[in-house]
């Protein structure tokens, strides 16, 4: 599943990084602890996460993640968003919680 399937399917806001609207996600990495996304979350994996701050961006760079979800509609500050189209990852919300959707996103990345 891409990016761009993934918002059209959720109904996903997105706020940034729209040149990386084409990745291709792998499966799905759900924590708001930056150093536990570090050691944890696996490339091409989308993110779900609260936190909306440029160093989140950082970590999905490292970690080569397809993009973020930020959940409670919460919104990413002006740092993120300018990282965020620096590097072409897709930020990307929704009003729902991590546990929604997560529930939502499960089917749609295992059930192949």
């Amino acid at each position: 599943m891409t990016i761009n399937e993934l918002v059209n399917e959720l109904k996903l806001t997105v706020f940034a990084g729209q040149q990386g609207l084409n990745k291709t996600i792998s499966s799905a990495y759900c924590s708001d602890l930056l150093s536990d996304v570090m050691g944890n979350a696996q490339e091409n994996n989308i993110w779900i996460t609260l936190q909306t701050h440029k160093n989140a961006v950082a970590v999905a760079v490292l970690k080569d993640l397809s993009g973020q979800i930020l959940v409670n509609n919460h919104q990413p500050n002006a740092d993120a968003i300018e990282a965020a189209n620096e590097e072409g990852i897709p930020l990307l919300g929704t009003e729902k919680s991590a546990f929604e959707i997560c529930g939502l996103l499960y089917p749609l990345l295992w059930n192949k």
